[in-house]
């Protein structure tokens, strides 16, 4: 088994690792943010979805109507 020795790093490279660490998290808040961007947006566009399913059952019932009743006999 290998005991746990040391490790030398040089401080150049240890500085360097450390900046690509910070590189990383900083791509990883960006695409937090994007995604959230992007949930916000897929939500309003469900929303507008919604919305214009709905109007769109309005109409159909209205012309359904106006259907129906143009179709009636007249009753004297």
């Amino acid at each position: 088994m290998m005991e746990k020795m040391p490790v030398f790093v040089k401080i150049n490279d240890y500085r360097d690792v450390l900046d690509l660490i910070e590189v990383v998290r900083k791509k990883i808040d960006d695409s937090k943010s994007t995604l959230l961007k992007i949930h916000d947006l897929k939500n309003d566009e469900d929303q507008l979805v919604e919305q214009w399913q709905n109007a769109l059952s309005e109409i159909e019932k209205k012309v359904e109507f106006i259907d129906q009743t143009l179709n009636e006999p007249e009753h004297y």
